[in-house]
This record gives structure tokens, sequence and C-alpha cells, in this order.
């Protein structure tokens, strides 16, 4: 693949051979994110896992300190009261059986992530074909499936992830942006890592992280120490 001038510059900055500290490593993520707008920030984790069998698979959340630097547009199924407890909470849309044939037969997709109380699941289920591929189905252990619709918008606002094993067995994750000072960018990616370990699943068998890389929108990935990280 053929790259621009200010990519193969940028990657002159990388060794790669080497495997960097994860301080090290956004200081340098950050030089090379050269793009004119303000590039997100991404982490990429190679698993020693087999996402084929049910007790390696890993799906979560976790909230950033920082945030990810990009405003979250939440959707909320829900009904009596937590109609108004999510309103005050500050979601973007809230509904119930009248959304259906909004997001089903016009294509509405004007959110970014989903929440529904239990006894909406029912209701959210009907979507499942739209908003499963798209990663937007409620789930209870990303804690968007939950009676708590409050904590659930609030925590999502100020920054909440999720991560899940891809059929690859590869979790890619937002950290920030390139905006954001070297500080916030390791202290994310810290919190990140740290949410990982402690996920770890018990049949994990062999070097849990594989590899980790994290790279800019437009800019070439730096490699983390990935022996350091699983000692963390």
């Amino acid at each position: 693949m053929k790259r621009g001038k200010k990519y193969n510059e940028a990657a002159k900055l990388i060794d790669k051979t080497a495997q960097y500290e994860v301080a090290d490593a956004c200081a340098l993520v950050k030089k090379t994110a050269v793009a004119k707008f303000d590039e997100t920030i991404e982490a990429h984790f190679r698993m020693g896992l087999d996402g084929r069998h049910a007790d390696q698979q890993i799906r979560g959340a976790v909230v950033l300190p920082h945030g990810t630097g990009k405003k979250v547009r939440v959707l909320v199924f829900a009904k009596g009261p937590k109609v108004q407890e999510a309103e005050a909470a500050g979601a973007d849309y809230v509904g119930g059986d009248e959304l259906i044939p909004k997001i089903q037969n016009d294509g509405w997709f004007e959110f970014d992530v989903v929440v529904a109380t239990p006894d909406m699941m029912g209701v959210v289920g009907r979507l499942g074909r739209v908003l499963g591929p798209k990663g937007l189905m409620p789930n209870p252990k990303a804690g968007t499936v939950t009676m708590d619709v409050t904590n659930a918008v609030k925590d999502i606002k100020a920054g909440k992830i999720e991560y899940r094993l891809d059929k690859t067995n590869i979790i890619h994750c937002p950290i920030g942006k390139k905006s954001f000072s070297e500080e916030q960018l390791t202290d994310n990616l810290n919190t990140l890592i740290g949410a990982l370990i402690k996920a770890k699943p018990a049949a994990a068998k062999g070097q849990y992280i594989k590899s980790a890389t994290i790279a800019s929108s437009m800019g070439p990935g730096v490699k983390l120490n990935a022996a350091k990280i699983n000692a963390m």
C-alpha cells in the first residue's frame, strides 16, 4: 500500500524493532499523528484467546478517566418513570415501541450507544438484525441493560467505552484524541489495560495479551511492551 510523504516521515520516528513503555508510546503516537484534523487514538490488543469458546470470550466496559474526546449520543429504551430518569440524566433520545419502525424501516441511526431497561429487551430484541451487526445491541456485561439508567447514561457521557473480542481475537478501543496531553492518553491507556487484565478469563492459557499497538487514525502503529503489560 502506497503511503503519503507525511506518513512516511512520521514512520521514521518509530523504531519498528522496539516495544515501547506505555508513556513513551503515548508521547510517540502524538508526534506521529500528522493529519490536519484531531485524529482519534486507538489501542489494538491481539489476545491469546480463542473467542469460539464461550469461556474465553471477553466483553465489558470501562470509564476512561479523561473520556474519548468524542461527543457520544445515547438512545435509551425505557417506559414509565424511567423515561424521565433517562432524560434527566442527559440521554439524547428516549423511547419505546414507536422507535422500532424509525430504526428498522427509515434507517435512523443518529445515536452511538443504546441503553435499555430489562423490561424493554423484548422490544429491543426485534431490532437485533439491524443493531447487532453495528455493535449497538444493549448487553448486561457492558452495563447497557440496566434499571439504573441514570448512572448508565452519565458513565457513557463521561467516557465509558466497551471492549470485546472480535472474530480475529483482537480488541480495538479508542483511548482519546491527538489533542489530548501525553498524560491523559497514558492515564486512559493504563485504565483500559487494567480493565482487560482484570477481565482475564480463567480458561486463558499461555500469554494473555500477545501484542499491543496504539495508532492515530492516519498514523503508523507504535508497539507496546506486551511482557510489561501482562505483568501489570
